[in-house]
């Protein structure tokens, strides 16, 4: 604005000597919906609020601990069991089919080198208890008032159902938030079939076309199942399931994976439903093995004590004096450690992003926490899951000799489309679209005009010189990896100009993977 001059004295004039520049918006912040063990705090609710998180102590402190999962040791007839007593044999299998696993979803994004990222709880464990009603107060004939019945003991809470619309519910809170650039929800693969295929479109739908500005992370249904390449295939029924809109926004992995998220001192005892028959089966155990009466006695006593409200330490005697109780525990722990691979995938994302850039295809790196994929893929196996017909792509986790389990796969679920194929692509144009439209509102209500062009352009070119020096895009020159073109002529009509609108087109040279390397050996004639 023009100084007036109309007092004698001295007067200063400051100019602005850098026009404004594009700031890069963040690429690695998860959104991750699911079932909380607390779902208020400080006397509000958390139900369906994206709360932000730095670190898994932050999760504790706010949405609290894991899900404590229920098993029974059930004697089967089958050529499968995990311990036999007494001449018969049994299976641990869990007692209900409530299993939430969000908690362990976080620490297996977190142990993969996750950051910031967006919590939306869509419900607690356990169902809310209901509030007791005082009855009226009754009176004899004589008018007075008769004693109440013993109030019943207080029965233990009830595990909650999962459900479609409450995690539905949770994705639409994550509308109104600009930051998250990952949607990834591990507990759709514990609804029903149908639903989960429902909550997966609504993902895609979610990421695609209401927003547009980020990533959905999918995981298939069954996906602990080994392939039948039949009509009841997991993979299969994955690519009918998960429809066909905006694929180019998701990508899907499998299998699911045996982690070591889940430690020892974590399942005991608590984690079985009826107590008394594991009492009554590590008894028979001590009887059977014999040895010194006065040890075998010893034995029996310490179990006994699981029928009257034992102490957490006597997991531990349980596990030095009794093999089949430690078996037992070992096959809980191990189905507690098998998970949905999404939530790692997300803190493989961000890893990558950090240290090498959204532009690097998130393959063929480490899977941290993660002992082995829960099914075993060949070269064979992979070639339908990367390459197919119709398209959707799943990206493998495999195992190689002396590497451990990698991410072996960089494939959207949109395999056919030239331009939206990997994962690297989508998510890098995602990235330059964001950073520019928020650096583009700086100009608006600016004159149409060649000066404001000007700085546009030299505002969105300086951005995209930084990108291309960096590796995000591909050219031996700037000019061979991006071009910005803005201007009546070029991009706009004088209609343009009177409507108000400034268009503006931006071409860029995205980095793709080296997906297939192909070497070629021939020998060649003795010279000398």
């Amino acid at each position: 604005m023009a100084i007036k001059l109309a007092t004698p004295g001295v007067y200063i004039e400051e100019r602005s000597a850098f026009p404004n520049s594009v700031a890069a918006v963040p690429t690695a912040v998860p959104a991750f919906i699911g079932y909380t063990e607390k779902t208020t705090r400080n006397g509000q609710t958390l139900l369906h609020k994206p709360v932000r998180i730095n670190s898994l102590t932050d999760y504790l402190s706010i949405f609290g601990g894991g899900f404590s999962a229920s098993f029974e040791v059930k004697e089967t007839s089958g050529a499968e069991f995990d311990v036999s007593i007494g001449g018969k044999s049994y299976q641990v299998v869990p007692a209900t089919q409530a299993r939430f696993i969000l908690f362990d979803s976080i620490r297996l994004y977190f142990a993969n080198g996750g950051g910031t990222c967006y919590i939306v709880s869509a419900g607690g464990y356990y169902e809310e208890a209901k509030p007791q009603i005082p009855k009226p107060e009754v009176k004899d004939k004589d008018g007075k008032p008769v004693p109440a019945p013993a109030a019943s003991a207080p029965t233990a809470p009830k595990p909650n159902q999962l459900s479609k619309k409450a995690l539905e519910d949770g994705l639409a809170a994550l509308i109104l938030e600009d930051e998250p650039t990952m949607v990834v929800i591990p507990e759709a693969v514990m609804l029903e079939k149908a639903d989960c295929y429902a909550l997966q479109q609504a993902m895609l739908m979610h990421a695609g076309y209401k927003l547009r500005d980020r990533f959905a992370l999918l995981d298939v249904y069954d996906g602990f199942q080994a392939r039948s390449y039949d009509e009841k295939d997991v993979i299969t029924q994955f690519r009918e399931g998960v429809g066909n809109n905006f694929l180019d926004f998701g990508a899907a992995y499998y299998p699911w994976v045996y982690t070591s998220i889940v430690q020892n001192e974590e399942v005991s005892f608590r984690n079985l439903a009826n107590l008394a028959q594991l009492a009554e089966l590590l008894t028979q155990e001590a009887t059977e093995a014999g040895g010194d009466a006065k040890r075998t006695e010893e034995i029996k006593m310490e179990v006994a004590k699981l029928k009257n409200n034992p102490g957490d330490s006597l997991s531990q005697t349980l596990k030095v004096i009794s093999p089949a109780y430690k078996v037992i525990l070992e096959k809980v722990k191990l189905q507690l450690n098998i998970l949905p691979p999404s939530a790692g995938l997300a803190g493989v994302y961000t890893a990558t992003d950090n240290t090498r850039g959204v532009w690097k295809a998130p393959a063929n790196v480490g899977f941290n926490s993660v002992i082995t994929p829960v099914v075993k893929l060949t070269h064979e196996d992979q070639e339908d899951l990367n390459v197919t017909v119709t398209g959707k792509s799943v990206n493998a986790i495999r195992t190689f000799t002396g590497e451990g389990p990698v991410v072996w796969g960089a494939r959207t679920l949109d395999g056919n489309s030239q331009d939206w194929r990997y994962v690297n692509v989508r998510r890098t144009m995602i990235y330059i679209e964001q950073s520019i439209k928020f650096a583009a509102k700086a100009y608006v209500f600016e004159p149409n005009t060649s000066a404001t062009w000007v700085l546009v352009r030299s505002m969105i070119s300086s951005f995209l010189n930084d990108l291309w020096k960096q590796g995000g895009l591909v050219g031996l020159t700037p000019t061979d990896a991006y071009e910005v073109l803005i201007g009546l002529g070029s991009t706009m009509t004088p209609n343009d100009i009177l409507d108000g609108v400034m268009r503006i087109t931006v071409k860029v040279a995205v980095s793709r993977p080296a997906e297939f390397i192909v070497i070629t050996f021939e020998q060649k004639m003795q010279e000398s």
